[in-house]
């Protein structure tokens, strides 16, 4: 059994999502014109993976190269870009053939980036192989590498011609980085979709299986929230004048911040949770959330495992980091914040008394 969800952007694609649904990925690469050649872009994690999907497309007659990149966050640098790019250019990769990207969201971000910057522009995409990936960082298009002056600063919108979410992977995944996803899916059940909320409540045990029927409807829901959303704004341009696909940052300024000062050591799920509790602590001090809902958002995920505080004494570090944050205007900091639940907004130049207050509130 799988679920088929389309994320109707100009240029739609599909997401499937299922177990042992890996033989549809020759169906979402698609035909070119001539000798088709076929990139994998993987960490050595999945140098096995990466040769079982090799399999059937070579007795396609599709030519196939594996290129292996470092894990996590390490992959996503210039260097390893420039590694890529060497290997399609000698390989001969033209604008018919396709990326793929198998592995976590670092994977899958670093090969969106070089599908969107090869040729200007080739087909991709993306097989996520855990529960972050799945919900978050394969759909969507948003592409990219970090620098050393912050996280995801370099990059381009380019949508993949479909998505692959085969659950069976997720089985072999550590617990710590099963939590790590589960943040991004809780974020959709406080930003838009509060069943999320209730599932996890209703079952916390459940959702540390990763086999568990529970944590397949809560991806699905991930998902699904990530498809409504960029469906209606793919560019981040709230050019309706509503929040647009800036909701999906909620607590990303305070856990990028987090990320770069840690220098990736926390899990990016982990750090997002961190986050979440800070700007919900924002949201009560200003009067937007009652108290109940900043209860809320520590109760589940605490349920889940992840973690609501971080260390004291260094707000003027994660100050400056998030100034480099996307969403900043000039030097206002702009944060995602809740009016309510699922009702996200945007804050923006709040006054620093209010932000310091809050950190302390998670740092004590």
């Amino acid at each position: 059994m799988s679920t088929r969800l389309t994320v109707a952007t100009a240029h739609p694609y599909d997401v499937v999502i299922g177990n042992g649904v890996q033989d549809e990925l020759r169906g979402l690469i698609g035909n070119g014109s001539g000798v088709m050649r076929v990139a994998i872009i993987h960490a050595p994690s999945m140098a096995d993976h990466a040769r079982r999907l090799r399999k059937p497309l070579v007795a396609d007659h599709l030519e196939v190269h594996l290129v292996e990149v470092p894990d996590s966050e390490q992959a996503k640098t210039a260097d390893v870009l420039t590694f890529c790019w060497t290997v399609l250019g000698s390989a001969g990769f033209t604008r018919s053939d396709v990326i793929v990207g198998l592995g976590g969201g670092a994977t899958t971000d670093l090969a969106g980036f070089v599908a969107a910057s090869w040729l200007r522009g080739v087909r991709f995409v993306n097989v996520p192989t855990t529960v972050l990936g799945m919900v978050d960082a394969a759909v969507g298009g948003k592409t990219g590498i970090n620098t050393a002056e912050g996280k995801n600063l370099v990059g381009a919108f380019h949508e993949p011609v479909g998505v692959l979410c085969d659950l069976d992977v997720l089985a072999s995944l550590p617990p710590a980085e099963l939590r790590s996803g589960l943040a991004e899916v809780v974020k959709c059940g406080f930003i838009a979709d509060p069943s999320i909320l209730d599932l996890v409540e209703a079952a916390p045990d459940a959702i540390a299986d990763p086999r568990s029927p529970i944590v397949a409807e809560l991806i699905t829901k991930g998902i699904a929230v990530k498809a409504r959303t960029v469906a209606g704004d793919l560019h981040e341009t709230g050019a309706d004048g509503s929040i647009g696909r800036e909701a999906l940052n909620y607590g990303h300024t305070f856990g990028h911040a987090v990320e770069r000062f840690e220098h990736y050591r926390v899990r990016h799920g982990e750090a997002i949770s961190i986050g979440m509790v800070y700007v919900a602590e924002i949201a009560h001090r200003l009067g937007h959330i009652e108290k109940d809902l900043l209860d809320r958002h520590r109760s589940v995920l605490g349920l889940v495992g992840l973690p609501m505080t971080y260390r004291p004494g260094i707000w003027e570090a994660l100050a400056t980091t998030m100034r480099l944050d996307k969403k900043t205007r000039g030097d206002q900091l702009r944060f995602v914040v809740l009016d309510g639940l699922a009702q996200p907004v945007i804050l923006a130049g709040p006054d620093e008394s209010v932000l310091v207050d809050a950190y302390r509130a998670i740092s004590s």
